[in-house]
C-alpha cells in the first residue's frame, strides 16, 4: 500500500515543477493530502493509531 501511496506522491511532485500557475494550487492541494494519508497509513502501520471503528 505505502508503495502505490510512495508512486503518487512522486507522479505530484514531478507535475508540480511543471505545472502551469493555474494547475499548480490544485496539484499542490492533491500533494497534499496524498502525504497526509501516507502519514495515516505510517501510523496505523507503527499502531500509533487504530484503524478500527470507535464502536
Amino acid at each position: 500500500m505505502t508503495t502505490c501511496i510512495d508512486e503518487v506522491i512522486e507522479l505530484l511532485r514531478a507535475e508540480l515543477l511543471n505545472a502551469e500557475p493555474a494547475e499548480y494550487r490544485q496539484i499542490e492541494s492533491e500533494l497534499e493530502l496524498a502525504l497526509a494519508e501516507r502519514e495515516v497509513i505510517w501510523a496505523e502501520q507503527d499502531g500509533r493509531i487504530s484503524a478500527e471503528p470507535p464502536f
